[in-house]
């Protein structure tokens, strides 16, 4: 598709109505690395800045995903874009005090821009990946205080599965009883799938990892209260701002699930520095092994699935789909 990506004129508006009219843009910005929704840093006549949202289908590069049956919204692994997602998911962290970037306007009317749009804080600054890798031990306070809002997400229950949005709007009716591991296995067996059709490796051992995936579920004990996780918490979806509190973005996947899974993904992303994030003994270690090769899957399947279509960045993707594929052809129980 010919993408038609957002400049100054057709910002202009936005900023008129969520600033106000003398507010005035000066220069747009488009930040890499967003492939859901379009990400601008937008430079303001009194050189004040402010980041926009766009939830568009010229900034979404993500290929049709797979069919549900049921309502996507509700399905903790459904795409995760959108100002709904995003409204309720920004609403939930600010209410148990985890820091996002402040919301400023939110758009949904159309009339503004043909899309979806919010202006929100411009946290400046490098990334907590680039700053760990920068000086490791200037960010430990930080690290430390992300573990802190980590922890008062956990804490913060739920007797239903599914995003934030979902669960709010569900409130009043009966607890549901759909099992987080039966959700993890067939979305599993799926990505096993789908990256056996891309990559020989992987189907010709693609037996093996079938049973081994059966093999983990089967001896996971049953749950019935979630914690609040943010679903892909990497180090580059973390800001951090001028007093040193981090700041979580790209919050759209925030749902109640399982702990364990975000734990999973923090243990791959954070490295050595995950030892500031685990909770002492919180976690149960059946599910902890069996997300980890449910997560190596799905970073073989997504990026290879992503590449479909016209991402730029496919050096990158082809490079975490082949560490993934590694991990998973090496995974033992």
């Amino acid at each position: 598709m010919r993408r038609e990506f957002a400049d100054r004129e057709r910002l202009a508006g936005v900023v008129r109505a969520g600033l106000g009219p003398v507010r005035r843009i000066d220069a747009v910005d488009r930040l890499r690395g967003g492939t859901k929704k379009g990400v601008y840093r937008l430079t303001l006549d009194d050189r004040s800045t402010v980041v926009v949202y766009v939830w568009s289908a010229e900034e979404n590069f993500w290929p049709a995903g797979r069919e549900t049956d049921g309502d996507p919204l509700d399905d903790p692994f459904s795409d995760a874009s959108g100002s709904e997602l995003f409204e309720a998911a920004s609403d939930t962290l600010s209410a148990i005090g985890v820091r996002t970037p402040t919301v400023l306007f939110l758009d949904r009317s159309r009339n503004l821009y043909p899309a979806d749009v919010a202006l929100v804080e411009d946290v400046r600054g490098a990334n907590l990946e680039r700053r760990l890798a920068a000086d490791p031990a200037a960010m430990a306070g930080t690290v430390a205080r992300l573990g802190e809002a980590l922890t008062a997400m956990r804490q913060h229950r739920t007797s239903r599965i599914g995003k934030v949005a979902a669960v709010a709007r569900a409130v009043d009716s009966a607890p549901e009883h759909r099992s987080s591991v039966r959700l993890v296995l067939d979305g599993a067996l799926a990505d096993l799938a789908e990256a056996a059709g891309r990559d020989e490796r992987i189907a010709r051992d693609r037996v093996r990892l079938t049973e081994l995936l059966h093999q983990l579920a089967d001896v996971i004990a049953p749950r019935t209260t979630y914690g609040l996780i943010h679903g892909e918490l990497g180090p580059d979806h973390v800001l951090v701002d001028g007093d040193g509190a981090p700041v979580l973005i790209d919050i759209e996947g925030l749902m109640f699930f399982d702990v364990e899974w975000e734990h999973v993904f923090l243990w791959m992303r954070f490295g050595e520095h995950y030892r500031l994030l685990r909770p002492a003994d919180e976690l149960d270690e059946r599910r902890l092994r069996f997300y980890r090769l449910a997560r190596h899957l799905s970073l073989v399947a997504g990026p290879l699935r992503l590449l479909d279509g016209d991402f730029s960045d496919r050096a990158f993707m082809l490079q975490i789909a082949a560490h993934h594929t590694e991990c998973a052809l090496s995974f033992t129980p």
